[in-house]
């Protein structure tokens, strides 16, 4: 019996958006999965060759892209940043909208956009580099995994590169958008090895393909 495929979801909002469409491709994770006291990361699911795996998101290209996990689901943030070549995402599911914006303080001084050196707070220094390489910028970016907002305001850098969807947390902390770096929405993602190996991972490809067609067409 062929061995079961993994597929890969991140915690958090992207997976309360995907768990319907999952359903209706046939990724149903057993009730174990729900339960928001259990801490196990691995579960089976009611389809007997698959499994899921509950990682962060980084970790979900991280996992496909070695071929640990053969599918899953997660941002284009996070394929844009890591840019993995053994990764491949087919489906753009239409979910998770949210964008990657530059912030900085509210009332900025005006030029203070113009230096040739910045530091920017981020957990995307790939992508943030990359931006501001784009206006003759170089960008020193300070890896900080959340609280990003705190940032300008202690000193530690004077702009933030971070997720926004309503701009709420940006304005509590006195802070603006003054770019976008690039419309965010989730993606399936597959092993490329595992796509042209594994007929399953095709099958999967086809069924989030076909669902997101038809919800587009509704």
């Amino acid at each position: 019996m062929a061995k079961p495929l993994t597929f890969a979801v991140p915690k958090g909002r992207i997976l309360d958006e995907a768990l319907p469409l999952m359903a209706r491709a046939g990724v149903v994770p057993e009730a174990a999965f729900h339960d928001k006291n259990n801490r196990a990361l691995s579960f089976a699911c009611e389809q007997g060759d698959l499994r899921i795996i509950r990682v962060r998101a980084f970790d979900v290209a991280t996992f496909v892209a070695h071929g640990a996990a053969q599918a899953g689901i997660v941002g284009s943030d996070v394929v844009e940043e890591f840019a993995y070549s053994d990764l491949y995402a087919p489906v753009d599911l239409d979910i998770g909208h949210c964008r990657l914006s530059v912030a900085e303080p509210a009332g900025q001084t005006p030029g203070a956009g113009h230096a040739s050196h910045m530091r920017v707070a981020s957990k995307y220094p790939n992508l943030t580099r990359r931006h501001f390489e784009a206006q003759g910028v170089q960008a020193e970016v300070v890896k900080l995994n959340g609280a990003m907002e705190l940032a300008p305001g202690l000193g530690l850098a004077s702009r933030i590169v971070d997720l926004v969807s309503s701009g709420q947390t940006l304005k509590d902390n006195g802070l603006v958008e003054s770019a976008t770096i690039l419309q965010i929405s989730a993606r399936l993602i597959v092993n490329r090895a595992a796509l042209k190996t594994d007929e399953r991972v095709a099958a999967l490809v086809e069924r989030f393909r076909a669902l997101v067609a038809q919800r587009k067409a509704a």
